[in-house]
């Protein structure tokens, strides 16, 4: 009898449960959704097969659309060797007189697991109460946790640790970029310094809850309207767009407020002599982030892309295999 040495035979930590925020989830789930990345991508390059989802079907609901979200997860799946729905809401009832509570029930009849991209965080809750099939949080307004898991573990790829590391945030630290980045780094141990505007600082519900990570794993957690101060000595420089969708009739105001907050050279210059510069894309180049720096040397942001693929094969195979 032969023996896959991809196949890990231990019962995952994640088997079953949702994956709603990266607060949820524990320092050894991250080591596992990490490690398991590591092991898939490693197969991916070398042509391996391996497809534990055969028959597994994963429901995507999307109320806000994606180019990496939609496409990472129906490729993750066809690879694992199961089947992606995409249900727009043009295609189900959820919003249009069907409630929330109702479409779980009725989709966990038919499906394996959903992953839902979805305006408000209560909803995306109020779907995993309800289902009996594990839910996965694509992005709400409120958090991002597998643009930040791939970012984890893209940091660790480029870094070999994560631990110890200071990575800088600038722009909306109100975003659900900066709200997942504040529990991934408190988490895993590293510095974490969030840049913005005084009325665009991070909510202090998120600050107070990342700190106890924080304080528990020796990390530090800065907040601060200076953009020099962030970026100093920082390994990782990370920018989002000033203007998130949903906000878009705020779009000339935020241009004027975030005008100073913006990864450039001299930013970059602030920064660790090796840092590198990352964003979670679609970009406006020219407004968050110049175009010398998104093509220089110390961008990682196609690579950043990339494994987001993996990763959600990852948190796929664990949930659901």
């Amino acid at each position: 009898m032969s023996i896959n040495p991809w196949l890990n035979t231990e019962v995952s930590l994640l088997k079953g449960k949702d994956l709603l925020s990266l607060y949820d989830l524990s320092n050894l789930e991250i080591d596992e959704i990490l490690t398991k990345c590591e092991t898939l991508k490693t197969m991916h390059k070398l042509g391996a097969d391996y497809q534990p989802l055969k028959g597994k079907t994963l429901g995507m609901i999307f109320e806000k659309s994606s180019t990496r979200t939609r496409v990472s997860f129906e490729v993750a799946m066809w690879q694992l060797g199961g089947h992606a729905l995409f249900l727009s809401n043009r295609d189900i009832q959820l919003g249009r007189g069907e409630t929330i509570q109702d479409t779980a029930r009725v989709l966990s009849r038919y499906l394996d697991c959903i992953m839902i991209r979805a305006y408000s965080h209560e909803d995306v809750k109020l779907l995993a109460k309800y289902a009996d099939i594990p839910i996965i949080n694509g992005l709400t307004d409120y958090e991002h946790p597998c643009q930040v898991l791939a970012d984890l573990f893209t940091i660790k790829e480029k870094k070999k640790k994560l631990s110890g590391l200071k990575l800088a945030f600038i722009g909306d630290g109100k975003n659900n970029m900066a709200n997942s980045l504040l529990y991934g780094c408190a988490k895993v141990g590293m510095d974490i310094a969030v840049a913005s505007p005084k009325e665009f600082l991070p909510d202090k519900e998120v600050v107070e809850k990342a700190s106890i990570d924080a304080m528990m794993n020796g990390s530090k957690i800065t907040l601060t309207e200076d953009v020099f101060e962030a970026a100093d000595g920082a390994d990782i420089l990370y920018t989002d767009v000033w203007t998130s969708m949903g906000q878009e009739e705020e779009t000339e105001y935020r241009k004027k407020v975030f005008a100073g907050y913006q990864i450039n050279q001299e930013v970059l210059s602030a920064a660790d002599k090796n840092a590198i510069v990352m964003h979670c894309l679609p970009a406006h180049r020219g407004e968050e982030i110049t175009e010398d720096v998104m093509e220089g040397d110390h961008s990682v942001i196609f690579d950043e892309a990339e494994n987001r693929l993996h990763v959600q094969k990852a948190i796929l195979a664990l949930i659901m295999a």
